[in-house]
């Protein structure tokens, strides 16, 4: 009777075939990957990935990254581009084909097609003597002795490959082009990620009320303007109107505890007089590690020490970013 391998084993077994395959494809890394970075930085028009079956699907991906990380790119199926779509190449556009064996028939009336066109064109192909690799100007190869499954038929550790090639070359791009964070964040608006890379403090502080009292108002009266704003503090500010101090929930109950006559108490009695401040312009995700390392819930909005507003970490957990 045979015995099966439970799960674990041939989920580990598959990821080892793969990562080996992507270790292999390291050592095969050579001055063609390099060029093929040059010609698409020296390119004038888009990058154009064509492929079918699970490539078609692993060029989607790689279109997706180049887009988001600053190399113009859109897919083209290697199927519909004889049926029409060729009509989106245009003449400075350069050409990312994707096949394991590059010698499908799809690629084999694809590859005129292209040449005459007189773009130039990548091969991501297992085989360096393919069809596809002897008629490309460049060549990254993508080799997989094997697929993951006992069959090696299924499309698995060769996609694998080919997906850590595309990208390894968007990075490559990336860095080239000294593509930074404020530049991903303009390609990233939507979503808790593009709000922790464009989101600032000034976006957000502005719907909140502003409790604020002066040095000498009763701690009753903190407590009423505590209550009334709802973000657990006060400012303090002196008779110049600058930030002289802060009071929390915190500072009221120990104050409570520590004074048998707590209620002549006034605010610059139970104050801190070193608050922890932000300014403006300061990323919310910034505000946010500020109240982690300090341990508290609420920053103060300043700018040249007068007090703007409050931002409180409900508001940074409203906006996803925690």
């Amino acid at each position: 009777m045979k015995v099966l391998k439970n799960s674990k084993t041939i989920a580990r077994e598959v990821l080892l075939a793969e990562a080996e395959a992507i270790r292999n494809a390291i050592e095969l890394l050579d001055e063609q990957f390099e060029a093929t970075v040059e010609a698409i930085l020296t390119a004038t028009g888009r990058l154009v990935v064509t492929g079918v079956g699970k490539s078609a699907l692993i060029g989607q991906k790689i279109v997706a990254t180049m887009n988001s990380t600053g190399t113009p790119a859109l897919f083209m199926h290697a199927a519909d581009a004889i049926h029409g779509d060729l009509g989106m190449i245009q003449a400075d556009d350069i050409i990312l084909i994707i096949s394991k064996s590059g010698n499908t028939a799809e690629i084999k009336v694809l590859l005129p097609l292209l040449k005459r066109a007189n773009v130039q064109l990548i091969a991501l192909v297992s085989d360096r003597s393919s069809y596809l690799a002897q008629h490309s100007d460049f060549v990254l190869h993508a080799f997989a002795e094997r697929e993951a499954d006992p069959m090696n038929l299924a499309p698995t550790t060769s996609t694998t490959v080919a997906l850590a090639l595309g990208d390894a070359l968007a990075i490559s791009l990336l860095e080239a082009r000294g593509f930074t964070q404020h530049d991903f964040a303009r390609y990233h608006p939507g979503g808790s990620l593009g709000k922790k890379l464009y989101l600032k403090v000034g976006d957000i502080f502005p719907h909140n009320q502003c409790p604020q009292v002066s040095l000498d108002t009763s701690v009753r009266d903190v407590i009423f303007e505590i209550s009334a704003k709802r973000l657990g503090a006060t400012a303090v500010v002196d008779e110049s109107g600058l930030l002289a101090g802060i009071v929390t929930d915190g500072d009221i109950r120990r104050m409570a505890y520590q004074h048998n006559t707590f209620w002549e108490l006034q605010a610059h009695d139970v104050m801190t007089t070193d608050p922890v401040c932000v300014d403006a312009d300061e990323y919310a995700m910034g505000a946010l590690q500020l109240m982690r390392d300090r341990d508290i819930s609420q920053l103060i909005v300043t700018d040249n020490n007068r007090v703007k507003g409050f931002i409180h970490l409900h508001d940074l957990l409203k906006e996803g970013l925690v």
